[in-house]
């Protein structure tokens, strides 16, 4: 599939195990990122090597024909996919290291993360669609003139802070539903050139819900892309749900958050009318829907134009026609802001 994205041309950075140090050499001067990965047959990290590691050997008498099973590091560090981008950089700031592998649960190479461009992200293709046609109830009396995503946050739209968010991860082609006092936001955004972007407007006749609005894009995107509702402010990189997404090669990808409800009085366990045990005010985990997903582009396959559709029905759509649906567990702060409360709680975070 080509996906349009790449974290990093990492694959030129491999090496079978038993190469010569003169491969390793040309892997280095291919790749650019000053590190080799040493595979094994089946693509598990067997060691990693470095200009370096390379000069030292010279100086003990090896040789360009010289294999490098003896001068790689064999325990490397490294880190699984479902590490963010903050993490990462304090892994590396830490141990003053400027590439870290990344690798599965089996010690299969998938990835590779390189200190440049964590600091200095490029540019990326990939469309962000920002769903921001909703009427806002719960939130009135303060939308009865405003569409929910212009309320002011910390002295800016709300919406402002998502396209902000995105933009310092290398987004730069945005779509945004309108329905609403769709007006508003089209008054203030325009064609995006203000702040450097690319913006696109669907219009909703009526309400197609948090995945309809998608079947009325002029053009279908031919690289994964992210979608996200107007009203979450969070913290999360977008580039790393991206990342997430394509690496576990899913279809749709969708944010969840771990939410924890207490119940306010002690449980009885009991089975017929025997009691089993006791359990005083127990909290019960769940995950819950975050608003923000990654598409491929054949997930608009399963949407009939200017028709209804939520995200969890799109998502069971896929699912049953065998496309991989998967879950990013988000722990950045992360808001939704549908009720007077929520608003004034952003407003106190922002100041």
């Amino acid at each position: 599939m080509n996906t349009g994205y790449e974290l990093h041309p990492w694959q030129t950075t491999l090496v079978p195990l038993g190469s010569t140090i003169q491969q390793a050499i040309h892997s280095l001067e291919t790749s650019g990122m000053q590190i080799v990965l040493a595979a094994t047959e089946d693509n598990k990290l067997a060691g990693t090597l470095t200009d370096g590691d390379i000069r030292r050997a010279f100086l003990k008498g090896l040789t360009l024909d010289s294999t490098i099973d003896s001068i790689i590091h064999r325990t490397p560090l490294v880190v699984p996919p479902e590490i963010g981008r903050e993490n990462v950089l304090q892994l590396m700031k830490a141990n003053k290291i400027h590439q870290l592998p990344i690798v599965d649960n089996e010690g299969k190479i998938i990835g590779l993360h390189v200190l440049d461009s964590i600091i200095t992200p490029a540019l990326l293709s990939n469309r962000m669609v920002i769903m921001a046609g909703g009427k806002g109830t719960r939130l009135r009396p303060h939308t009865e003139n405003c569409p929910k995503p212009m309320l002011e946050v910390g002295g800016k739209p709300m919406l402002e802070h998502i396209i902000e968010r995105a933009m310092a991860d290398g987004f730069q082609n945005f779509s945004i539903s309108l329905h609403y006092l769709g007006s508003m936001i089209e008054e203030h955004f325009g064609d995006g050139s203000k702040w450097g972007v690319n913006i696109e407007y669907l219009r909703e006749d009526s309400p197609l819900g948090t995945a309809g609005c998608l079947s009325i894009m002029p053009k279908i995107p031919d690289v994964p892309f992210i979608v996200t509702n107007g009203d979450v402010l969070t913290d999360i990189h977008y580039k790393d749900i991206l990342d997430f997404h394509i690496r576990y090669s899913a279809t749709a990808t969708m944010a969840t958050r771990q939410h924890e409800i207490q119940n306010q009085f002690g449980v009885v366990k009991i089975k017929g009318i025997e009691i089993e045990g006791f359990e005083e005010k127990p909290i019960y985990h769940s995950h819950i829907n975050a608003g923000i997903y990654v598409l491929n582009p054949e997930a608009l396959h399963y949407l009939n134009a200017n028709q209804h559709c939520d995200m969890p029905t799109l998502f069971e759509r896929i699912k049953q026609n065998t496309g991989r649906t998967i879950v990013y567990p988000m722990h950045e702060p992360w808001l939704d802001v549908g009720r007077p409360d929520d608003l004034i709680e952003a407003r106190k975070k922002q100041k």
